[in-house]
Formats: structure tokens, C-alpha cells, sequence
């Protein structure tokens, strides 16, 4: 776990390049929706470990659990107009952008190499109104599901394909799409960035 005193050296040495990387990224894989708004959402959070309820206890059963060691967490949430061009620009974004720790430098997850988990999060498309949350921006069920589907899949194919992540047997886990969770996290940091496309 990183100290206040590890933090700010960290953020003074690599925030510049940080910076830059993100402009460059936004600027190739933005939002496409100009005045209109983002179609999509992402929250990349660097972790050590990460553990993910995707089905509560019953009476029968025990509560099932995904998880993954050293990586990212990713949260993920589609808004109206998204569509098979967003999945492709986020899931780049996820592959290569340079937000974990390797040494003394940024690497991305596919060279770090690192576990992705995935986790659903339809409120990252709420705005306030007044003292409510409303959600009016965010995309039907039943197309987010197709889109979130198709977003873990090409996630985990994209991940398999790297060199460095196919030779340590790095994985990628998803959260069930529509359902509460429960998440367990332990961060490095918390190194977080969230991303607009």
C-alpha cells in the first residue's frame, strides 16, 4: 500500500505522462456523441486483488464469487446511442492505456501482465436533480446487456492475444449485467481515472 508521502512522488513523476496519454486517447477514441453527451462510461481502477459477488446465498446454496489478483477493476456503463463502434474504443482504451504500476513506469494491463475484472455499473449514467438520481441518459436493458455481453468478449479475446498476458495465463471476469453486487477490492493507490466516449 502505497503512503501519502509514495502518492505525491508517484502523481509528480508520472501525472505529465498520464496527462498526455489521456488527451492523446481521448482525442483518437472520445466521445463520438459531440453536444449530445458521452454513449458510454468507464471507471479503471488498478488493484492488487479484486472479488466479485455475482450470485447472493440461498437457502440451497452458497453465494458464488468471480475473482482475479493483480490488475484492473473496470466499471462499466452504456449510455443512449451506444453502440458496436463505443464497445471498440472502450475495450482499446482498457488494453492499452499505461495506468499500472510495472517497476518504476506505467504499463498497461496487456503488459503488465494483469487480470481484468468487470464489473456493471448502470449508475455511472445518473445526474442529480434536486436531492434524486435520475437515469434517464442511461441505454435500454436489454441493448446494454447485448452491448456489455459483446464488451466482456472482446475484452477477453483482446487480453488472450497479447504475448505477455497469454504466457502468464492473465484472465478476465465479468459481473452479471442488471444484477446488485457485492465487490471486495484491494487498491494500490486507489489509482482510479474514469472515461468518457
Amino acid at each position: 500500500m502505497l503512503s501519502r508521502i509514495d502518492l505525491m512522488h508517484f502523481y509528480e513523476k508520472y501525472s505529465p505522462g498520464i496527462m498526455a496519454s489521456s488527451e492523446q486517447d481521448t482525442s483518437k477514441s472520445g466521445s463520438s456523441s459531440g453536444s449530445n453527451g458521452p454513449l458510454a462510461k468507464l471507471i479503471i481502477q488498478q488493484c492488487l486483488s479484486a472479488r466479485l459477488q455475482v450470485k447472493p446465498p440461498s437457502d440451497d446454496e452458497e453465494a458464488e464469487y468471480v475473482e482475479v489478483e493483480r490488475g484492473i477493476v473496470v466499471y462499466v456503463c452504456f449510455l443512449k446511442g451506444a453502440s458496436k463502434a463505443t464497445v471498440e474504443k472502450m475495450v482499446k482504451t482498457v488494453l492499452t492505456i499505461r495506468l499500472s504500476e510495472k517497476d518504476t513506469k506505467l504499463a498497461s494491463v496487456s503488459d503488465l501482465p494483469g487480470n481484468v475484472l468487470i464489473v456493471p455499473q448502470a449508475t455511472l449514467g445518473g445526474k442529480a436533480k434536486g436531492k434524486m438520481m435520475q437515469y434517464h441518459s442511461n441505454i435500454a436493458k436489454d441493448q446494454g446487456l447485448e452491448l456489455y455481453t459483446l464488451f466482456c468478449h472482446m475484452c477477453q479475446t483482446g487480453l488472450s492475444s497479447k504475448g505477455p498476458s497469454q504466457e502468464a495465463g492473465t484472465t478476465v471476469k465479468n459481473g452479471t449485467y442488471g444484477n446488485r453486487q457485492v465487490l471486495s477490492i484491494v487498491t494500490n493507490g486507489p489509482f482510479t481515472h474514469i472515461f468518457e466516449f
